[in-house]
């Protein structure tokens, strides 16, 4: 399967597991056909191929509850509903799925699951009578929901160890301040900071995965995760852009950051394969010296407006050049008038001294 599909898989996915995560009518209708040990086996769309493969049953068209899909899976046969899960369209229908199909299930409704998701494109959802578990069929993928107590034991778990990673990316980024203000930044050094930074991306979306699947039951989960994250999608990119070589410039940050997320776990610990993604250095020589352009310290000046930051940055080159500015200098900036020129003085003078004061006190 190409990178394209799977990633288009992928997101399928993920939209069904939030259309059948806890707090909502599906899975409250799901849970209640479980309980009552009944099974079912529940298509999510409706068109030409799925009718093509459709016999007997019911025709219905009546709107979508969870009372009413728990009655109608006491009867042999499918269910189809929309693609919006609003109405239930048909009931009792014997699906009929090319034979040719691959499929590694054995027991006959999750075997019917799986062909009749990979021959319509449409999700399905298989409810096993005997071994109590409910799959939802994408594509090629197939997904067992868990309970909620399981993920939520998992992501706390999770949530822990990206309170750890977070505290040491604060005291790395905390460090790379300092050096570069004192003009000592080496390629390890902000090759340490971005390693640091995919793997806090990396844990936080694996605990975002936790917080789909369990729906209402993830919203205080959610909260830990919205507080501990705030930030590092921008920092990710202001360090690419204050480091990045003057010969990849022509690259977007996100295009970049795809080669650090393109790192298998094994290589992302290692600085030398971070600073050769970022193309930062060869990988080899990571004490040579580098220059930020200044991005990272003007994103910390407050009230300054993204188009003064990236003309500051274009007119003074480096961020030594930029503070070593004195106010007439600033002024000659576009946009940056007596006023503001003073502003941004008086906050580069201020970050320089508190960042230095953090590190040596």
């Amino acid at each position: 399967m190409a990178a394209a599909e799977r990633t288009d898989e992928a997101l399928r996915l993920r939209e069904t597991l939030a259309l059948i995560a806890p707090g909502t009518h599906v899975r409250d209708g799901l849970e209640r056909i479980l309980r009552g040990r009944t099974g079912a086996l529940i298509v999510f769309g409706h068109d030409k191929t799925v009718e093509s493969i459709s016999t007997g049953g019911f025709t219905l068209d009546v709107p979508f509850t969870a009372t009413g899909l728990r009655e109608l899976a006491k009867m042999d046969g499918a269910i189809i509903v929309d693609s919006s899960l609003s109405r239930i369209l048909r009931a009792a229908v014997h699906l009929m799925p090319d034979h040719t199909i691959p499929s590694e299930e054995t027991g006959t409704r999750h075997r019917t699951a799986d062909r009749v998701a990979k021959q319509t494109g449409f999700p399905v959802i298989s409810v096993s009578q005997s071994m109590q578990i409910i799959a939802a069929y994408v594509g090629d993928t197939r997904h067992v929901l868990e309970d909620s107590a399981q993920i939520l034991s998992r992501a706390n778990q999770a949530l822990a160890t990206l309170e750890r990673y977070k505290q040491r990316l604060d005291e790395v980024s905390a460090t790379l301040s300092a050096l570069e203000i004192e003009d000592l930044v080496t390629v390890r050094d902000v090759a340490v900071v971005a390693q640091r930074l995919e793997m806090v991306t990396r844990i936080a979306s694996e605990i975002e995965d936790y917080v789909l699947q369990l729906g209402s039951d993830g919203r205080l989960l959610s909260l830990q995760l919205e507080e501990l994250i705030t930030g590092v999608d921008a920092e990710r990119e202001l360090v690419i852009r204050d480091y990045v070589p003057a010969g990849r410039r022509n690259k977007s940050p996100e295009q970049l950051l795809a080669r650090l997320e393109a790192l298998s776990p094994t290589e992302l610990v290692d600085p030398a394969a971070a600073a050769r993604a970022l193309g930062i250095g060869t990988g080899e020589h990571l004490d040579g010296a580098v220059t930020p352009r200044g991005f990272r310290l003007l994103a910390k000046v407050q009230r300054l407006p993204a188009p003064v930051v990236e003309r500051l940055v274009e007119h003074f080159g480096t961020m030594q050049k930029l503070l070593s500015a004195g106010v007439d200098d600033l002024q000659a900036v576009d946009g940056v008038g007596e006023l503001r020129a003073r502003s941004v003085r008086e906050g580069l003078t201020r970050l320089a001294e508190s960042t230095i004061l953090e590190r040596y006190v």
